[in-house]
């Protein structure tokens, strides 16, 4: 162990930061509305490293006022930064109050920033014979790297890594630590507004100091460098001296490092604790005792060497000093105490009985004992992620905390079929419950041995999501959030993707255990957890009556598939190829030279430094023209070229995404295109679809409409059949605002957008200009999504004015509406949440915020999600029971895809006349409102014609 005092200086505002970030999709939020989420990120990254390292010295480094001397020597330094969120703004008097009592010095200094004082503190430390350790992530620290000054970086996933000289070389590409000024000032900060030398990036960068060694040195050689290139560098001297002096950490700050003052000491519990309480931080204030506690005690390893740095790796570094252990005690730990852990239980450390059944009279036996349960967590391994081929390498069971037992299968298929039809009886018993992490998966990979999985369901994916919309939801995030445990790794078994990837059958059978029956205990012990919290959302009929019985309906319909014509699709591309080259030569004429329209850089400066389409343009944080959606659609009406451009990006795309895309996903075992509905993705309750996405083929557009052309019905026995619900989402809020004279409309059967203009434009209804009507059509849905003036000037050919003054009208016409909305948003801002008509939920942790913009986007969503979620409630209704029906009739027919408001059948044309009648009343009596819901149904020997 090295016998060099090591001083650890924390960089509190990167910690913070990343501590609030860390929690952004699932903040912490204690029962006084406070977001805590920066104040726990940052003290359990603080205690880690205490518990890692027991440094004999730490302090906690803040900026105060910014850099007065970079501002002076740059106005804009920083300049271009967003305003700090509020859950930040209200974190740090919490900290420096809890650091305080931890006796913990903060080291701050007005007109100075953090990285300054950092930076003089250590080199300060330094010739007091000190190592010193920078606890941050940024990058720019790597300049004051030396043999005693190390950066001790946190990283993505948990643990840290060291940087040393060798680290530093490595990664800038240097000889010595110092050029990584160079190496930040010639390629410039975004974040900080350095401007740096234009058109230098990292690469160039790297390769001028591997030519020159210097900024300077560059300058002074520039002749040898060619064309533009040589220009701007030559033209940027003075540019470049300056971002390298922004760049450059300051070592004399007035800081004075004394020793005695930056020594661990005892923290003032009882204080620590009172305000840990006050903020209801409960593990954290276990894991503060435990890291403080003069019994617990560990062996005093560390992870730093004594005159270089140190060569562990993240993986290491993560493992090392993780026992408790005593800050101020002395004496060397018991064993029982080096075994107490204070960090995540593992499979290492949890207590457990996980057992592979044997073949023969134990799996028989074990069957016997499987059938008197009522209720089993079951996960199956397989070969691979594509359930359409994937073959199983093993199943786990688990009906016990902590018990579980596998049963792994053989490879011979013939095998592995007598081996299923073994446990057939417990798969098909409508009397056991069962249980598993994204059951549909398994379902797919057991319908393939011809398996039934029946009786009650329940998947903690799918509860996890109705408990909270926002939050990842895989196996891992939620054992150690909600269970403090970390799983097995996957890469750990087989390792990270690529050509040396093993296939789980290649795994010895004690780890395949180990790591199967862990997923399904952890997966039993979730369930016990979400069954009580899905009471207490209010979302148990939610899931008991909708989303578990559509986990059936969906594997149904992925497995099915759906024809694709390929031959059609590579005509479709050769004529989207020749639109594409004419728009192409178009957009040349119109600029007068070729370019690269794809390139977000080269076109704004065709489009507003050349042709100066805009006085002003806006511009990104690194000084590019912004040329994204929403900048050139506004632009569209005056100019040709802007709309040729955004038909050229529509193509190009529309070409990639589908045309060309498409075919190669047709699956070989069937011939058929299998997309991937997601139950647990979008928070307002839609599905969404993956591999491929068949939600997002453009329908606006006669291109894009072609498309569809290509899905056909199985065989010329067969048609497909689109029933889509009309205006849904429009009678959801009409039922829901009870405003009559909208209900009394889609009662009598009026065309909605039609009546609207009327009693807006104050005309007859027989007198409606299809203008009008399209404008009011617009004003329909866009009050849905919080439509403003200049949203709907944008999509209308109307002036802001006349946008504006139609919204006002809108809301006179349709005062129920209005009022409908602001009750909305004011029960959001009460309780932090809105439903659908099912009770599904979405939290809105903004929807109080100070920051107008957060704000409006949660008011937005406060009216929006109710609508599109029970949209999303009422179809998925409407699939369970006519997959009930199709089931129960015994017919050919087959549901094969849900796109939004609409539904794809693949129909045995004998079934026709029966099945249209059927799938029409199920979906126009899936939930009973004020406002009739009305279903269009067509039938072609395509999607498009269907449709």
């Amino acid at each position: 162990m090295s016998d060099q005092k090591r001083l650890f200086l924390v960089d509190a505002y990167a910690l913070i930061f990343r501590g609030y970030y860390a929690f952004i999709k699932n903040p912490r939020i204690n029962s006084k509305g406070e977001d805590t989420s920066a104040i726990m990120g940052f003290m359990n990254s603080l205690l880690d490293v205490i518990k890692r390292e027991r440094p004999d010295h730490l302090a906690v480094c803040f900026d105060k006022g910014g850099s007065s001397d970079r501002v002076e020597m740059f106005e804009a330094y920083k300049a271009n930064r967003d305003e700090t969120p509020e859950g930040i703004k209200t974190a740090v008097p919490y900290i420096y109050e809890i650091l305080k009592a931890m006796h913990i010095p903060i080291m701050v200094k007005e007109g100075y920033e953090a990285d300054d004082v950092i930076g003089t503190l250590a080199k300060k430390a330094e010739k007091e014979g000190y190592q010193t350790y920078m606890v941050t992530p940024d990058k720019d620290f790597a300049q004051l790297v030396s043999e005693n000054i190390f950066m001790y970086r946190p990283v993505f996933g948990g643990g840290y890594e060291t940087w040393g000289i060798p680290e530093v070389q490595k990664k800038f590409e240097v000889t010595d630590p110092l050029q990584v000024i160079d190496f930040l000032g010639m390629m410039g900060d975004a974040s900080d507004n350095i401007p740096g030398l234009p058109g230098v990036g990292e690469k160039t960068a790297k390769k001028f100091l591997a030519a020159y060694g210097s900024m300077e040195n560059l300058f002074a050689n520039s002749h040898e460098l060619k064309g533009k290139m040589k220009e701007k560098v030559e033209a940027n001297q003075e540019l470049g001296l300056l971002s390298k002096k922004l760049a450059t950490i300051m070592l004399d700050v007035p800081v004075e490092f004394d020793a005695k003052d930056f020594e661990m000491s005892e923290p003032d519990v009882p204080k620590v604790t009172e305000i840990f309480q006050e903020l209801e931080f409960r593990r954290l204030i276990d894991n503060f005792n435990k890291t403080f506690s003069a019994e617990a005690q560990a062996p005093a390893t560390q992870t730093t060497a004594k005159t270089e740095a140190p060569k562990t790796t993240p993986k290491e570094i993560k493992s090392a000093g993780e026992g408790q252990f005593s800050l101020f005690g002395g004496g060397e730990p018991s064993a029982t105490e080096t075994a107490t852990e204070f960090t995540r239980k593992t499979a290492e450390t949890a207590s457990h009985f996980y057992q592979s059944v044997a073949p023969g009279m134990a799996t028989k036996l074990f069957v016997k004992n499987l059938m008197n349960q009522a209720s089993v967590c079951f996960d199956t391994e397989t070969t691979g992620l594509n359930p359409l081929t994937a073959e199983l390498v093993g199943i786990a069971f688990s009906w016990e905390v902590g018990k579980g037992f596998y049963i792994p299968f053989p490879e011979d298929k013939t095998e592995a079929q007598a081996l299923i039809e073994i446990l057939r009886p417990f798969f098909e018993a409508e009397n056991i419950q069962k249980i598993g992490q994204n059951l549909k998966y398994d379902i797919k990979v057991l319908a393939k041995y011809n398996v039934s999985v029946k009786g009650k369901l329940f998947d903690t994916m799918l509860a996890h999501y109705l408990i909270n919309p926002d939050m990842r939801h895989n196996m891992d995030i939620l054992a150690e959030t909600y269970l403090n445990y970390t799983p097995i790794s996957i890469t750990e078994l087989i390792g990270k993707k690529g050509k040396n990837q093993l296939s789980m059958r290649e795994v010895p059978l004690e780890k395949q255990t180990e790591y199967a029956v862990e997923d399904a205990d952890i997966t039993l012990q979730l369930k016990e957890h979400f069954e009580k919290e899905l009471g207490e959302a209010n979302t148990q009929k939610l899931f008991d009556d909708i989303e578990i019985p559509l986990v059936r309906v969906l594997a149904a319909m992925e497995l099915e598939g759906i024809n694709l014509d390929v031959e059609f699709l590579n005509s479709l591309s050769e004529d989207l190829n020749n639109d594409i080259t004419n728009l192409q030569s178009k957009i040349y004429e119109v600029a007068g030279e070729e370019f690269n329209i794809a390139s977000p850089k080269q076109l704004g400066i065709i489009l507003f430094e050349k042709l100066k389409l805009v006085d002003k343009p806006k511009k990104t944080k690194t000084g590019q023209y912004k040329t994204g959606e929403d900048i050139l659609s506004a632009l569209a009406k005056e100019h040709e070229i802007i709309r040729d451009i955004l038909e050229y990006r529509g193509l190009a795309k529309l070409k990639s995404t589908y045309v060309d895309a498409l075919p190669l996903q047709v699956e070989a075992s069937t011939g058929r295109v299998h997309t991937d509905y997601m139950q647990t993705v979008a928070a307002t309750g839609r599905l969404s679809s993956n591999n491929p996405n068949l939600q997002n083929i453009p329908i606006r557009t006669e291109r894009g409409r072609q498309v569809r052309k290509a899905f056909v019905p199985r065989n010329e026995e067969y048609t497909l059949l689109a029933a889509d619900y009309s205006q849904i989402e429009l009678r959801i809020i009409a039922a829901l605002s009870e405003e009559e004279t909208m209900i009394e409309a889609f009662k009598n059967g009026e065309d909605i957008h039609a009546s609207t203009a009327s009693k807006v434009f104050n005309v007859p209804l027989t007198e409606v200009t299809r203008e009008q009507r399209s404008n009011a059509k617009t004003v329909n849905f866009g009050i849905i999504y919080g439509v403003s003036a200049y949203g709907l000037s944008n999509q209308t050919d109307l002036s802001r004015g006349e946008a504006k003054e139609l919204i006002d009208t809108y809301y006179e016409t349709y005062p129920k509406l209005k009022a409908y909305i602001s009750k909305q948003v004011d029960f959001a801002r009460d309780n932090g949440y809105v439903s659908t008509i099912l009770g599904r939920r979405r939290y809105l942790k903004d929807i109080n915020s100070r920051n107008a913009v957060v704000r409006g986007a949660a008011e937005r969503n406060a009216v929006n999600a109710p609508i599109q979620g029970s949209a999303a409630d009422i179809i998925k209704i409407a699939m369970i029971n006519i997959f009930d029906k199709l089931e129960a009739g015994n017919y050919k027919s087959k549901m094969l895809l849900q796109v939004h408001d609409e539904l794809v059948f693949d129909i045995y044309k004998p079934e026709l006349e029966e099945l249209t009648t059927l799938i029409k009343t199920e979906m126009e009596n899936a939930f009973k409102m004020e406002v009739p819901l009305d279903v269009e149904v067509d039938t072609g020997l395509n999607w498009l014609e269907a449709h």
